[in-house]
């Protein structure tokens, strides 16, 4: 009993003296942009006094394309490997906490000997002169007292790094749904592409029949004729790259997924237009974008952790005391073991201080300042990056959506072209090739339309990336 007062009394001194932590304490993130209190490229297509959404893919109205992010989100080896680091920065962080509580163990020994004599001096042994056993339990425990705070410290740093992987984890999901849905524009781009162009393909052939009739009638060329088969052959090469890259695509998204190359096939056989992005776009301000960005809550985490490395580093110019306790029983019978008399304690605290180290620890404290530096310029430069790529999603968004007017106007004036053609050659004003020039004049307004709508669906992924959208809270996890 009177051992175990003499722990509590230790301990409770120990609890009062580790209230000392040195070293500097964090303060939160260096003040940054402030003046960028708006976006300077947002357009009348974006609203900025409303949050945007999570999920923002589910603007798109594509329920094929909500189920590819959905699967990817649950099986992607990507975000697995992400989990799999914030449950090792977990258990890192568990290890640091379990270094402040004292560590205990237990033993048991027996030993067979000669001439105890010098253990057990002229007592119980010294009439013994053959073998002897030795029987013997006991408990330790040892106490690192974290009198300034290293111990304290290193659990801060555990913890920042804890956060900082679970924003990791977030920029994945973020960078993951973006993937997909790229993925799957580019797919449905391709094989649009793909149709109009077989169908330009089946107009250039019928063209090329027409002035083969043509120059047999002595009204075309053989030069009209060459010019004709020039532009189908070139047309022609235009359909394998549009095939691999719908092959390419439907790979891309079946491993985004984590199934094999091919698994996505028959799903997705059927050929769809690419989704379209709503007519006005929430984007919030430059104050929500800074705190919601992952990258730039890992920077800020990191930098706190840096912070409390130095203060672990500084605590290596104090003192340092292990609290040593053990209790044992010791004796040469086993039916005396628990006898009061072979009873034995040791209560030791254990002072280590190295004052002359010649410099190792001011250059490791010096080591951890830079360090923090290092992580402070790298939070400024997350900050500047993120408002640049913001600012420049906005700006591609804005211009793209302007080219998709131009050409939708493009488009409109083949198409009026294409009727008034077919009026005259009802009229006998016009004949089949002007037609068929028309056609084809109009296909190709129609391709370029949907490159560009395609393209504008592609910013737009772009810009909800670069406002940090798609992934959960951290909290809830």
């Amino acid at each position: 009993m009177r051992l175990i007062g003499s722990l509590s009394l230790a301990c409770a001194a120990a609890s009062g003296l580790c209230g000392c932590v040195v070293g500097p304490n964090y303060s939160g993130p260096p003040a940054l942009a402030r003046e960028a209190h708006a976006f300077q490229r947002a357009s009348a297509a974006v609203d900025p006094s409303s949050e945007p959404p999570e999920r923002w893919w589910t603007a798109l109205a594509d329920p094929e394309l909500d189920r590819e992010v959905a699967a990817a989100l649950a099986a992607s080896p990507t975000l697995e490997a992400a989990q799999a680091r914030l449950r090792q920065s977990r258990a890192e962080l568990a290890g640091e906490r379990a270094g402040l509580l004292p560590s205990s163990g237990g033993s048991a020994a027996y030993v067979r000997t000669r001439n105890l004599t010098t253990l057990f001096g002229s007592g119980e042994a010294a009439s013994t002169s053959g073998a002897l056993n030795l029987y013997a339990v006991g408990f330790d425990a040892t106490w690192e007292m974290s009198l300034f705070g290293a111990q304290v410290r290193a659990v801060q740093a555990a913890a920042a790094a804890v956060q900082s992987s679970q924003a990791s984890l977030a920029g994945v999901e973020v960078s993951l749904s973006a993937e997909v849905a790229q993925a799957y524009v580019e797919l449905r781009n391709a094989e649009q592409r793909l149709a109009l162009t077989e169908r330009d393909i089946g107009i250039e052939s019928h063209l090329l029949e027409l002035y083969r009739l043509r120059q047999g009638g002595g009204t075309a060329s053989a030069l009209d004729v060459a010019r004709v088969m020039n532009q189908l052959e070139t047309t022609r090469a235009t359909l394998p790259p549009l095939r691999a890259a719908v092959a390419e695509q439907l790979d891309r998204l079946a491993v985004l997924s984590g199934r094999v190359p091919g698994a996505l096939d028959q799903e997705l056989a059927t050929p769809a237009p690419p989704p379209s992005p709503p007519a006005h776009v929430a984007i919030g301000n430059p104050a929500a974008l800074l705190r919601r960005r992952p990258d730039i809550i890992a920077a800020e985490r990191t930098l706190a952790e840096r912070t409390a490395e130095v203060g672990e580093q500084v605590a290596g110019y104090f003192p340092k005391v292990n609290l040593l306790g053990e209790v044992g029983f010791a004796s040469l019978t086993p039916g005396a073991l628990l006898s009061g008399s072979n009873f034995s304690y040791v209560l030791a605290p254990i002072l280590q201080w190295t004052p002359l180290d010649f410099g190792r620890n001011r250059a490791r404290v010096g080591a951890a300042r830079a360090a923090r530096e290092e992580a402070e310029a790298d939070y400024r430069r997350t900050v500047l990056g993120a408002l640049e790529d913001a600012e420049d999603s906005l700006a591609r968004y804005g211009e793209q959506r302007n080219s998709v007017e131009e050409l939708a106007r493009a488009r409109a004036s083949a198409e009026k072209v294409y009727s008034l053609t077919e009026i005259r050659l009802r009229g006998g004003t016009a004949d089949t090739t002007d037609v068929l020039d028309a056609d084809r004049t109009r296909i190709q307004a129609e391709l370029d339309y949907q490159q560009a709508l395609a393209s504008l669906t592609e910013d737009f992924i772009a810009l909800q990336k670069s406002l940090g959208l798609g992934w959960a809270d951290p909290n809830a996890r």
